[in-house]
């Protein structure tokens, strides 16, 4: 999953980098509070980390900007002070956490998939999608139990595909979820990993349509269960006529 991170010292940031990398997380910075308003407006990204403290806005009125043009992408706040009303404030404009410097890196990776797991509808990090189990914290895939092993880009096509699943994602959505809008390669890529995913799923027992081809658009990950829900109500079956009571009596009665 890509994240962005709003420092004011991109040294902090990158001290965080090999934690957050461990953890499957791809992280872009942001140097001022006005540039991370441009790229959350511009990049799909599953959260951001914004530190209270930028050069040219403080974090609660990037948090609020944000959620006056209606993006809704999740954010965590951090910040060195501690006191309730820093706390309370970063809330009310609209912050999902926030986390007290100095913290563990290891707790920033925890709070982050918490919240990406809830902003998809998942309180656990397992999620299953028929014979298919995606583990998001320790980033293994299941096939009929069996591990499935893919590359980093395979996984994170898959991760988001079953964070989104039911809903059609376009190559552009991919391509900025691997790339992040920068040193894209071509959008054709997108097909290739698709089919390797696909051909990986299937030779471990995965159904040919677990993933779909929407044509013009992109690619959809089908959810059985969803399409069942779906399927219009059936016509009740009328119950038979009131049987008359001779019928029951013996033949020789």
């Amino acid at each position: 999953m890509r994240i962005l991170f709003a420092e004011d010292t991109a040294t902090s940031a990158r001290l965080l980098l090999p934690t957050l990398k461990k953890a499957g997380l791809s992280v872009d910075l942001a140097r001022s509070g006005r540039n991370t308003i441009e790229m959350l407006r511009n990049y799909d990204y599953g959260i951001a980390v914004i530190d209270l403290h930028l050069p040219d806005m403080d974090g609660y009125n990037v948090v609020n900007s944000l959620r006056l043009l209606k993006i809704q992408t999740p954010v965590i706040i951090i910040s060195s002070l501690d006191q309730p009303e820093a706390k309370i404030r970063a809330f009310s404009m609209g912050a999902d956490d926030y986390l007290t410097k100095p913290f563990d890196p290891a707790e920033l990776v925890a709070r982050i998939q918490a919240i990406l797991r809830r902003s998809s509808g998942f309180a656990h990090p397992v999620i299953q999608v028929a014979e298919l189990k995606l583990d998001l914290n320790s980033h293994t895939v299941m096939v009929h139990d069996q591990p499935v092993h893919l590359t980093c880009k395979e996984f994170s096509i898959l991760e988001l595909l079953v964070l989104r699943k039911g809903v059609a994602q376009t190559k552009e959505t991919f391509l900025n979820h691997l790339y992040g809008g920068r040193d894209e390669p071509d959008i054709k890529i997108i097909d290739v990993f698709v089919c390797k995913l696909r051909k990986k799923l299937q030779a471990a027992g995965a159904s040919d349509h677990l993933i779909s081809t929407v044509w013009g658009k992109g690619y959809i990950l089908n959810d059985p269960k969803a399409k069942m829900l779906s399927l219009p109500p059936q016509p009740a079956i009328p119950m038979p006529a009131s049987i008359p009571e001779q019928h029951f009596q013996a033949a020789g009665d």
